[in-house]
């Protein structure tokens, strides 16, 4: 009784608005002591320092709950890593774990310590994102959906709105705790909020107020209670120096900014806009935050797409390898030292987790595709330039000069910045053109000091080269493991030093390209070369005393160029270096399979992934996939002992080439897979639209009798009709309005809101009314509904049945509260009625909140029939349904919902992961006016909105769908009209097959149909 007493005179201060205890800091005091870290993650104003080596983070965006099969993470991270990659910044989604407030649910699909073992696995570090709110193009913006019904403003420091958060923080971040590096994990930097930069009537020079540094306080505190000791960091997308360190009370300690340069016109992929250009980010940084690493938090990788854009090729095709090479390297000219690209992979909106301006495909047009296929050209160009930073060091100190046009070279219109630097002779000169959105071909020559002196490269004639939408990073001084490389034009991928001493430097350039590089000779013991194959157009002259240098035209045939035993250098066309792949070797314990200066790499060539590579006397083994018949060439090893060769776990004949690398065929052989045709099965069918029968019965279904609300947009009703004051937030919203005729009753005014290209049917009893499409693409509708034609007879009941397509909520800027705005019904008048004559009752998915099958989440089902008794999942009792398909018959000339289901078995071979992905044929489609939703084995892994596109494949990952079992697809087709709809056909189609040395995929949690108690 004392603590029930104390406690209730706690709630009472707080609603009195006594707010967050939280004691003000100085501008200037010290952040907390980091002893707790151990010297394991430390930082400086260069970079990140992990177990006392300098390290250049460079991470990709990766969300595991948009890939709902566990055992594939380990697939993702193995691909990211393959990339040079070290690091993966991933969000936590408040929304799927805590739909029934007081319960947080982290297993399953949703399981944190599984994508931990998995990134360990893999050797990749973490950067935990657990908002509370994460933006992410997720619905709330990643908040639950009882959060709209909070009264206080989101994201502010009263207490109504923090209490609501404590459970989740509390759990999460107990969760990301364990994970840390510090408890042998792979967690080394936590991000409370995200974007947190603004708020109502604050202007941003004013930005934080008191309440925004006491709220950001409180979640970095809330993290920190949990037992987080890591660096917590900040992403200020305005960068205006927001919870920089030494910035007062919210300071975090690592100082991050984003950017997304490219937008997101992804239908109009030539143009590049310009408004956005990073430039001078620099000088900002040492104005915000002087004494930590250059962090660029997020930075874009694609961008999303939505009904009735374009596909994510598209957007592909926008943020594209040029974007990259341009892009990317305008970033390293600002010497940052962590880098996070958004998306690397995306994934699926699967069970309605987006938000209302996206589709099911989270795919972003991200370096790895949905699918998980990793063919874009822009893997590879990453992978290209995240290696170069992987050896060397000297940029890890190196300090950004100024960007300026005609500097360093012979022309104005390149731009060039300097990378000096610090403790490392090496610069690094940055080119590009000096407008970057140019696709002009440019001629100059770079002119640059060097420990020889000034120096205008190409010194054996000619110039160099920048075509369309390009840029290069030229080096000076650069050490190759001893040997000074005074002066490279190629762009290093890599290079590595044997147990021998000797040395093998990969460099690359673009088709048609000239390029040059000087090297000292003092360090070595020959200055006599071979170049293999025997090529005259390769220039070699010897400057000064000891100076060579080689000029060469870039093609597609590799040329090795080797000085004695000391020094081996292979000239690659770009295209070619997509193909070589270096990966690091496994080290003892604790650094194990994490990155680090110190490990051996062997390279490869040849196959389309290598995974795993791993040494053992004389035989490597390696772990990868293959897309065709491939030669596997060994370019290097540390040990020069390798004579066995083995790819996922097959040993293979090797010899050796030419050019003396050991070599051996990879023999594809394509998998024989049997798939369903969705024509010919056989399908079951049932109404799932009863609910305009007049029989229905709705008395189970909640009544609209709430006569206030907490939502900021005030009732236009009596009482409140907005969805979520009732519990329902996702898939799809069914009213009813009950009322007695007087025969006065000309038309019905709707005000319809269901989020971004929604549609609905409206019905008066079972006589079909009217519909909206969603084609202007708004996610509002106003619309009078004339009733004459129906000849209402005055004293009898009538019923109108509003079905509403839920698009999920949209996300928001600090303080707006825009993720409140209602969904569903929000205004109505029925001429000659008062509004009270209508009695509204509604349904969502069953059970709103308290929802049904914990397994799949809670927003995975909607209000549909058929959704509600669970017919959706494994084993329907369709025994007695009628057989129909929804293909062959569909619905006739009605409006309404037809829910259809069948099975089938798939037996893909071992050893090959194929993705696979439902299709939908669309040759009626644009002027059909139907919406599907496609579930496989329970999970809503499908959108179709006919009218609208443009997606009409969905991928299921395996795990989710069964790669060697059976399967249960179940569809709802949703007619808008009276014109009813039908397929023009589906079916399952394999993507690209690889032999791989993926680990198989076991069953998500596919829990079988059992009867709902209480389902209506």
């Amino acid at each position: 009784m004392l603590f029930q007493a104390l406690f209730t005179l706690l709630l009472c201060l707080l609603q009195q608005g006594q707010g967050l205890n939280i004691p003000s800091r100085d501008v200037g005091s010290e952040l907390e002591p980091r002893d707790l870290l151990e010297g394991l993650v430390t930082w400086d104003k260069y970079s990140m320092i992990i177990r006392g080596e300098r390290i250049f983070i460079f991470s990709g965006e990766f969300h595991p709950w948009r890939l709902p099969s566990p055992e594939l993470w380990l697939d993702i991270f193995q691909k990211i890593k393959a990339m040079g990659f070290n690091a993966v910044s991933f969000y936590t989604y408040w929304g799927l774990v805590e739909g029934t407030r007081g319960q947080v649910r982290f297993d399953g699909i949703f399981a944190l310590d599984e994508f931990f073992k998995a990134a360990a696995e893999a050797g990749i570090y973490l950067i935990a994102r657990p908002g509370p709110y994460i933006n992410a193009e997720t619905a709330l913006g990643g908040y639950p959906g009882w959060t709209a019904r909070i009264k206080a403003p989101l994201r502010g420091d009263d207490p109504e709105f923090v209490n609501a958060t404590e459970l989740y923080a509390a759990t999460v971040g107990k969760l990301i705790a364990a994970g840390q590096i510090t408890n042998g994990g792979p967690v080394v930097m936590l991000q409370a909020e995200n974007e947190y930069d603004t708020w109502p009537d604050v202007n941003n020079t004013d930005f934080p107020a008191q309440l925004n540094r006491n709220y950001m306080e409180h979640v970095k505190q809330q993290f920190k209670d949990a037992g987080n000791v890591v660096p917590q960091m900040v992403n200020d997308h305005l960068y205006q120096g927001n919870w920089a360190p030494g910035s007062g009370l919210g300071e975090t300690e690592l100082y991050g900014v984003d950017a997304y340069p490219m937008r997101y016109d992804c239908a109009n992929l030539e143009i590049w806009p310009k408004i956005r250009w990073p430039e001078n980010w620099q000088t900002m940084h040492e104005q915000y935050s002087p004494n930590t690493p250059f962090f660029v938090a997020e930075f874009q990788g694609g961008s999303g797409t939505g009904f009735g854009s374009v596909n994510a090729d598209g957007c592909n095709a926008l943020v594209n390898q040029e974007s990259v090479r341009v892009l990317w390297k305008n970033n390293y000219s600002f010497a940052i030292k962590m880098f996070n690209i958004y998306m690397t992979y995306g994934g699926t909106n699967w069970g309605n987790l987006g938000y209302s301006g996206g589709d099911t495909s989270y795919d972003y047009g991200a370096a790895i595709k949905e699918n998980r296929h990793i063919w874009r050209e822009k893997y590879s160009e990453e992978k290209l330039e995240a290696h170069f930073f992987k050896v060397s060091p000297a940029y890890l100190t190196a300090v950004a000069g100024n960007a300026s046009n005609g500097s360093y070279v012979s022309t104005d219109q390149i731009a060039t910045t300097p990378v000096f630097g610090t403790d490392h002779p090496t610069n690094f000169y940055i080119i590009r053109h000096a407008d970057w959105t140019s696709t002009n071909t440019t001629t100059y020559k770079l002119i640059v000091p060097t420990s020889t002196g000034n120096v205008s490269i190409p010194q054996l004639g000619g110039e160099l080269v920048l075509t369309r939408r390009d840029s290069k990073i030229h080096v000076t001084d650069y050490d190759v493991g001893g040997i000074n490389l005074i002066y490279c034009t190629a762009e290093i991928f890599t290079w590595a030093q044997g147990s021998s001493g000797k040395r093998t430097l990969i460099l690359y350039g673009g088709a048609g390209e000239l390029h040059e590089l000087a090297i000292d000779l003092t360090n070595l013991m020959t200055n006599s070369t071979q170049i293999t194959p025997t090529d005259a157009t390769v220039k070699t002259q010897t400057v000064g005393s000891n100076t060579l240098a080689i000029q060469w035209d870039v093609s597609e045939d590799r040329r090795i160029l080797r000085l004695g035993d000391e020094l081996e250098i292979l000239l690659l066309w770009r295209n070619d270096a997509y193909n070589y792949w270096a990966t690091e070797l496994p080290a003892e314990s604790p650094i194990a399979n994490y990155s680090s200066p110190s490990k051996s790499t062997v390279v490869v060539k040849g196959p389309y992934l290598v995974r795993t590579a791993d040494l053992d006397g004389e035989a490597l083994r390696l772990t990868g996939d293959i897309n065709s018949t491939t030669d596997l060439e060994l370019i290097y090893e540390p040990t020069g002992k390798v004579k066995a060769l083995s790819f996922n776990g097959k040993a293979l004949c090797a010899k050796r080439n030419a050019d003396g690398k050991l070599t051996a065929r990879l023999n594809f052989e394509a998998p024989e897979i049997t798939l369903p045709d969705f024509a010919s099965l056989e399908w079951k069918y049932i109404d799932s639209l009863p609910e305009i029968q007049p029989d229905y019965d709705d008395s189970a279904w909640v009544l609209c009798e709430a006569p206030s609300t907490n939502n900021p947009q005030s009732l236009l009703t009596p009482t409140s009709l907005y969805a979520s004051d009732y519990g329902f937030h996702s898939g799809s919203l069914l009213y009813r309005g009950h009322f007695t005729a007087n025969g006065e009753e000309s038309t019905l005014f709707l005000n319809v809101t269901g989020g971004s290209d929604f549609g609905y049917t409206l019905w008066l009893n079972s006589t079909f009314l009217a519909s909206w499409d969603g084609a202007d693409g708004s996610s509002t509708r106003n619309a009078t509904v004339p009733l004459s034609s129906s000849a209402l007879e005055a004293g009898k009941s009538y019923v109108f049945t509003l079905l509403i397509d839920h698009m999920g909520q949209d996300e928001e800027a600090p303080g707006t509260d825009a993720i409140k705005a209602p969904m569903g019904l929000v205004n109505f008048d029925l001429a000659g009625h008062a509004q009270t004559d209508v009695r509204w009752k509604l349904t969502g998915n069953l059970g709103g909140e308290a929802y049904r099958d914990p397994a799949r989440g809670p927003r995975n089902e909607g209000a549909l029939f058929a959704e509600r008794q669970g017919w959706h999942q494994p084993g329907p009792p369709s025994e007695s349904w009628e057989a129909a398909s929804p293909i062959a018959d569909g619905l006739s000339s009605t409006a309404g919902v037809g829910f259809y289901t069948t099975t089938f078995e798939l037996d893909v071979p071992a050893g090959y992961d194929v993705p696979l992905s439902f299709a939908f044929a669309n040759e009626t489609m644009a002027s059909a006016n139907y919406r599907v939703q496609l579930f496989v084995n329970g999970y809503q892994f499908g959108k179709l909105v006919a009218n609208l596109g443009p997606q009409t494949a969905f991928p299921v990952p395996e795990g989710v769908l069964n790669h060697n079992g059976v399967n249960t697809v179940a569809l709802t087709l949703w007619a808008l009209d009276d014109r009813g709809a039908r397929l023009d056909g589906l079916a399952l189609r394999a993507e690209m097959p690889l032999w791989s040395g993926y680990r198989k995929a076991w069953a998500s949690p596919q829990p079988a149909w059992q009867e709902r108690e209480g389902a209506y």
